[in-house]
């Protein structure tokens, strides 16, 4: 399996952790577009950097391009059927990154910093792919979430990155709290999900290539 250089994707992830904040912030244009294009660029990187995956970069394609599509038509109308299906699109393809990246990380031959690149870039992607599963639980159902006051836009803004990332790292500052069962379960799962996959894989990763290093 071709080794892939995991730098881009971090970029663009980061590109995404900033960019849709600031766009909320200072009311650059159009918020949704810009996180339409946003979220673009993010899963054109996306497939780049799956290319060599086979059977990986063929279903992330389909997911990327039915996303990308869907997202700029759902960024433009009101139609919940566009927002629905360009969320499941992106998250369809964000689980397909997520697989083939632990794949190289956990059973590439070399400790490099580029697995401990890969590593934080699948930390990142599942923050970002819970708050795509938040907005879709508070889009089906109203009001699962006190503390967020969604505007007229049917596409999910940056308090639901906020809220993913503080739910992930534990910290539960408490101005955003879940209501109904299912944010609560989606909530405590990320919680687990986020507690060992630091404890568990990336101390692992630091400390091997540490040693390396040392040797």
């Amino acid at each position: 399996m071709r080794q892939t250089n995991f730098f881009y994707l971090l970029i663009a992830l980061l590109l995404v952790l900033v960019a849709v904040p600031l766009a909320d912030d200072l009311a650059i244009g159009n918020a949704r577009v810009i996180r339409a294009v946003v979220f673009s660029g993010l899963l054109v990187i996306g497939i780049w950097s799956l290319r060599g995956g086979g059977r990986y970069f063929m279903t992330g394609m389909a997911f990327a391009i039915a996303g990308v599509i869907l997202n700029m038509i759902a960024a433009n109308t009101h139609s919940l059927t566009f927002h629905y299906s360009s969320s499941l699109a992106i998250i369809g393809f964000l689980f397909v990154a997520i697989v083939y990246t632990l794949k190289q990380v956990l059973f590439g031959t070399e400790i490099n910093v580029n697995r401990l690149v890969g590593a934080i870039c699948v930390y990142l992607i599942i923050g970002v792919t819970w708050a795509m599963f938040y907005t879709l639980a508070d889009s089906i159902q109203p009001d699962s979430f006190a503390g967020f006051s969604p505007g007229d836009d049917l596409g999910w803004d940056s308090e639901w990155l906020y809220f993913s990332f503080v739910t992930m790292t534990t910290l539960g500052y408490g101005d955003i709290l879940p209501i109904s069962a299912t944010a609560r379960g989606l909530a405590y799962i990320q919680a687990v999900v986020g507690q060992f996959y630091v404890a568990i894989l990336v101390a692992g990763l630091v400390s091997a290539y540490i040693g390396k290093r040392q040797s």
